[in-house]
């Protein structure tokens, strides 16, 4: 049985996947590149660090990876303000919080950009302990970032909850299972066959089945 409930932001909590591919297309036209923006879509869950030679090779890291990240960054910045969480999110954060888990609201983000994110959700005043890309060496499909949320409250097992492949991959190197949602945009199909233990059409839904789910009691 988990002790703790480790809850990725982005995608998951507050709807940002599609701002952060649109500032990501709009920061590789920085550098006269131009990538589809369905491509970076299916990266996004990633860290910078791995999303630039994912999507664009190494050649183009060598080149412009630092700069890259640092103008998503600027571009990030001017639609961060449109970005909301997602309906029942702050419900399923107390509900699984009632139950007792530890819970760890999980980012690789800027540390500004968290705290905003955090600041919508109310998160600060529900989470044990919170990420940022300050945290981890190496960002998802990495396992250090769910590593160090554990480690933060001294986890001794955890449930991941996400909204993408890059979530499943960084748990289950750790044996973590994954409760995954579609609000990120990735498909059921992809979600399942990434690893999740369970796929929910939203938080709402996760909300309503999580007696069915490993985040039913907390050990």
């Amino acid at each position: 049985m988990a002790d703790t409930a480790i809850f990725d932001v982005d995608g998951t909590l507050v709807d940002s996947n599609y701002q952060q591919a649109l500032s990501w297309f709009r920061a590789f036209r920085r550098f006269d590149i131009t990538l589809p923006v369905w491509q970076l879509h299916r990266a996004i869950g990633m860290g910078g660090d791995n999303l630039v030679p994912y999507v664009a090779g190494d050649d183009v890291e060598k080149r412009h990876g630092d700069a890259l990240r640092s103008a998503q960054q600027e571009e990030y910045g001017e639609m961060i303000g449109e970005v909301q969480p997602f309906a029942d999110a702050r419900r399923l954060l107390e509900e699984v919080k009632r139950r007792g888990f530890r819970l760890v609201l999980a980012s690789s983000g800027h540390a500004d950009k968290v705290d905003k994110s955090l600041d919508l959700l109310g998160g600060k005043d529900l989470a044990d302990a919170w990420t940022t890309s300050e945290d981890a060496e190496h960002s998802k499909p990495s396992p250090d970032l769910v590593q160090t949320a554990m480690r933060k409250v001294g986890a001794t097992a955890g449930v991941m909850i996400g909204d993408s492949v890059w979530d499943i991959k960084a748990a289950e190197k750790l044996g973590v299972p994954t409760l995954a949602v579609l609000t990120g945009g990735f498909s059921r199909e992809e979600l399942a066959e990434a690893g999740a233990h369970a796929v929910f059409g939203s938080l709402g839904e996760l909300l309503e089945a999580l007696d069915s789910t490993p985040l039913a009691t907390a050990d």
